[in-house]
């Protein structure tokens, strides 16, 4: 789980930002879409290879 704490004179805006990046940095939202319904293990692997390949490609 992902904390930032409230610094002194910090604005919550600011420290809203901080927790955004720090979800966006930890990976949370997407773990969590990932997980959110399930996946077959053929639909997984499907999946994996199609990143595989954009990644070789991208090189």
């Amino acid at each position: 789980m992902a904390r930032v704490t409230l610094s002194e004179g910090e604005s919550f805006e600011s420290m809203l930002k901080r927790f955004n990046k720090r979800v966006q940095q930890d990976g949370i939202l997407s773990e969590f879409r990932r997980r959110e319904h399930f996946e077959s293990p053929t639909v997984r692997r499907k999946r994996k290879a199609a990143a595989k390949r954009r990644k070789s490609l991208r090189r």
